[in-house]
């Protein structure tokens, strides 16, 4: 068993959490049924532009995770549970949206947590319709799942969409969802994750012949740069791969996306928007980033039959929550609204640049729970 260096972690930890619950409810009961995105000098109602319709889920699935911490049964986790069903059954008839290529973020933080406490069989539906329709974006030439720009398209960021269809493929026994899953798995793999372990935003394919033809980037500060949203995005997104297809070169990968996050961040655990960025503009911070990074290495950490680099990715995402939670909240400042501050959206739009943003909340608190969750099941020292 794993534990926490100082029991004062765990503190620490249960403090941010109770602060972030008060955030979130407190932004129900200003905005009922409102879904944000990111902030606005720390507000999160406002008339920013979005970009992409990609973030929904991620609001009610930090109540679904509220609800697993608190206890299902518990009168507070009962409350976050209807409260996460009241937000997460206006997503249902985004299972047939062929618009974006985010359905993984969408059902994974909903659908599928819904589903693990009730077992409603209607729910799983659901999640498989999803995976379904995410499988409709590959492209056999290219062997890829386009991104919602184009059809050449490719972004890292569908590595943790890819999941809804291995999640598909197994719960219908389908071989072809699953070969389509590994195949964008393997394409992202070759195309845009580096020697060293860094990672590229977006690649381009040629929609005649398949043949992959270059590296570029959306959101980072060039083609050939390592944007580190990216990097996280695929350091958890190997890691799911790994757990769906045992594919021992998917951990492998995830591995060399976290030894580079490790090696390339600050000591503190938080990194710059863009490790290739110029240095005035690389101390921008995205601690969006830090909080998948968290998470991802977590549940790395329990997937390595070597236990002591097991013990070293724990440790250090304990020391990045460590360094958000007392650095990066907005604890100490009653008018933000969002939990994290110091994250990053859209750096060249010039959107959500040093707010919170809706993925850093949610992984923030999945990495939270998740310590928690393993703290607990431990005596106190």
């Amino acid at each position: 068993m794993i534990h926490f260096e100082l029991d004062s972690d765990r503190a620490l930890f249960e403090r941010t959490m109770d602060f972030a619950q008060k955030q979130v409810q407190g932004l129900v009961e200003r905005h009922p049924d409102f879904y944000p995105m990111y902030t606005k000098e720390g507000v999160w109602r406002h008339d920013g532009p979005k970009w992409t319709h990609w973030c929904d889920g991620f609001f009610p699935g930090m109540m679904w995770l509220f609800s697993k911490y608190e206890g299902p049964e518990s009168a507070e986790g009962r409350y976050w549970s209807d409260l996460a069903i009241r937000y997460s059954r206006p997503l249902e008839p985004r299972k047939f949206d062929r618009e974006v290529h985010d359905l993984g973020f969408i059902f994974l933080s909903t659908y599928h947590r819904w589903y693990r406490q009730t077992g409603d069989k209607a729910l799983n539906d659901v999640l498989i319709q999803a995976g379904q329709t995410m499988a409709m974006r590959f492209k056999e030439k290219g062997q890829y799942l386009r991104s919602f720009v184009s059809d050449d398209s490719l972004f890292i960021d569908i590595m943790m969409n890819v999941g809804i269809i291995f999640y598909a493929a197994r719960e219908t026994g389908d071989r072809r969802l699953r070969d389509i899953a590994i195949r964008h798995c393997l394409t992202t793999q070759r195309t845009l994750v580096r020697g060293d372990g860094s990672t590229a935003h977006e690649g381009l394919f040629d929609l005649d012949t398949g043949e992959f033809l270059r590296q570029t980037t959306h959101q980072g500060y060039r083609g050939d740069s390592c944007w580190s949203r990216g990097l996280t995005w695929a350091l958890y997104g190997f890691g799911t791969a790994y757990e769906y297809s045992r594919d021992p070169h998917f951990l492998r990968t995830a591995e060399a996306c976290c030894d580079y996050y490790i090696t390339h961040t600050q000591p503190n655990g938080v990194p710059p928007w863009d490790y290739n960025a110029p240095a005035d503009s690389r101390k921008q911070v995205d601690s969006s980033a830090g909080a998948i990074a968290a998470a991802g290495m977590l549940r790395l950490s329990r997937l390595l039959s070597d236990p002591v680099k097991g013990h070293f990715y724990w440790s250090t995402a304990l020391r990045i929550l460590r360094t958000l939670c007392e650095q990066y909240t907005a604890q100490n400042d009653p008018d933000w609204e969002g939990v994290l501050k110091g994250g990053v959206y859209h750096i060249h739009k010039v959107l959500g640049v040093d707010e919170s943003v809706m993925w850093g909340e949610y992984f923030f608190i999945e990495a939270l729970e998740h310590a928690l969750r393993s703290a607990n099941q431990q005596p106190r020292p």
